[in-house]
């Protein structure tokens, strides 16, 4: 397949939802910004035309969060993007504050995730999201209150999905108590395997599985990386790259 017919097509589709279809293979927006996930990166303009770019070759899921930035992800996509085709679905999380480069704080109270929809819908130029993942659970609020005010923007038509981010199967089993579980983005890759049983789970209940972290933020790429020869030569064998290996091993 050459540069010209390349397309993220060819990765397969999967129904979010049951009814929300999207090519498997899709983009994550945390590497637009800068380091830790923090600031303005080097090159605004050269951002946006990955993002143009991303959706020429086929991409139909772009994964962001209000906490890449924070808001600058957002707000690119927004910028790049909008008005967006039809098939492209914009999938965003909210529910981490952030202090400053990989400093976080998990808020689940209502009232906080109610103006990260709000804010999420202005920034991404959109009047409804179609996929809206709880980023992290708060210990200090109760599931029922965060998932319930996502419920309410769900119901006054905010929000079209609901999905959840880095959790395990009895958390998500208590969540599909309170509101329907379409998706769980956990972190995952050929080096790092520990959501298995959340991986299983999701399988056996026709939930998404976002695997979040697909390089180990390009680790696996580097020839200091503990795997890094072995999957030199299996790349190798195969006329690939270590990255086409690692995303042909999670889609498969």
């Amino acid at each position: 397949m050459d540069a010209k017919t390349l397309s993220a097509s060819t990765s397969g589709t999967f129904l979010i939802g049951g009814d929300l279809p999207v090519h498997r293979l899709g983009y994550g927006t945390m590497r637009l910004v800068g380091e830790g996930a923090w600031g303005e990166p080097a090159d605004p303009e050269e951002c946006r035309r990955v993002l143009r770019r991303a959706v020429e070759l086929g991409i139909t899921l772009i994964d962001t969060a209000d906490a890449y930035g924070p808001e600058i992800a957002e707000r690119l996509i927004g910028e790049a993007l909008a008005p967006y085709r039809p098939g492209v679905v914009i999938a965003t999380k909210g529910g981490i504050t952030r202090q400053g480069p990989a400093k976080t704080e998990y808020v689940g109270r209502a009232g906080y995730l109610i103006q990260c929809v709000e804010m999420s819908l202005r920034r991404l130029k959109l009047e409804r999201i179609d996929l809206y993942q709880l980023h992290r659970i708060d210990p200090r609020t109760p599931l029922e209150e965060s998932l319930g005010a996502l419920r309410r923007m769900q119901e006054q038509g905010k929000i079209r999905h609901i999905g959840l981010s880095e959790v395990t199967p009895a958390e998500i089993e208590d969540a599909e108590k309170i509101v329907p579980i379409v998706t769980i983005q956990n972190r995952y890759s050929l080096a790092d395997r520990r959501h298995e049983t959340a991986l299983d789970y999701c399988q056996r209940r026709g939930i998404g599985f976002l695997p979040w972290y697909p390089y180990a933020g390009g680790k696996m790429l580097k020839r200091d990386h503990p795997s890094a020869q072995a999957l030199a030569k299996l790349a190798a064998r195969r006329s690939a790259t270590v990255a086409q290996l690692s995303l042909a091993w999670l889609l498969q």
